[in-house]
C-alpha cells in the first residue's frame, strides 16, 4: 500500500538559538519597558515592584488580580 500523501522532511529549526536584529542576547521583553523612565518616582517604583514580581513568580504578563497585590505591596489603600 502506498502513502497517500508524500511528505518531505523537513529540518528543525530552532528559533530560541538565534538572535534577530540589533538586539544584544542578554536583553529582555517586559511589559512595562519604558516606564522606568519615567520622571515620576512612584512609576518607576511601581514598574521596578511589577518587573520584580514577574521574576519572582515566573510570569511574564501579569493579570489585573496580580497588578493589584503588587501596588497593595508598596501601600497602596483605596
Amino acid at each position: 500500500m502506498e502513502p497517500l500523501i508524500e511528505q518531505k522532511p523537513t529540518a528543525f529549526v530552532d528559533r530560541r538559538q538565534t538572535t534577530y536584529g540589533d538586539f544584544p542576547e542578554s536583553v529582555e521583553r517586559r511589559q512595562f519597558t519604558n516606564s522606568h523612565e519615567s520622571n515620576r518616582s512612584e512609576v518607576v517604583e511601581l514598574a521596578e515592584a511589577i518587573d520584580q514580581y514577574k521574576l519572582c513568580h515566573r510570569r511574564r504578563f501579569i493579570t489585573f488580580e496580580e497588578l493589584y497585590d503588587v501596588m497593595t505591596g508598596l501601600g497602596y489603600h483605596k
